[in-house]
């Protein structure tokens, strides 16, 4: 057997735009779907990250640090990997974020991670 880490991009444009309720049908019906996959052994952990927004990127450059608001990624970047950390605030996210060497080949995308089982309960799963 071999892992896969999903990432689920959506256009938040697009999920703005739905109907009152359509949003939370859909969640309710990937909770069942989730449960279905982790029943079956094929779904082990997963995740909701806060919108796009409420993320920084840390780059390091000539021993000099840049944090901007968002997650952009240059296009000859690509995602190599993901560490799940707890920190205080995002302030503290991104100093621990900095100390990573990749930085100064990348970039590190910092965005809070969603109480999915506070969404669960919303939306009755």
């Amino acid at each position: 057997m071999q892992q896969f880490l999903v990432l689920i991009y959506n256009d938040e444009t697009l999920l703005e735009a739905m109907p009152a309720g359509e949003f939370d049908r859909t969640m309710h019906g990937c909770f069942v779907h989730a449960d279905e996959l982790r029943a079956q052994g094929k779904l082990k952990d997963s995740m909701q990250l806060e919108a796009a927004s409420t993320g920084k990127t840390v780059r390091i450059r000539n021993g000099k640090t840049s944090v901007v608001d968002g997650p952009f990624a240059e296009t000859k970047e690509i995602l190599g990997g993901f560490n799940l950390i707890e920190a205080a605030d995002i302030d503290e996210a991104v100093r621990i974020a900095a100390e990573f060497p990749w930085a100064a080949t990348g970039c590190i995308e910092v965005r809070p991670v969603r109480d999915i089982d506070a969404v669960r309960r919303r939306v009755g799963a």
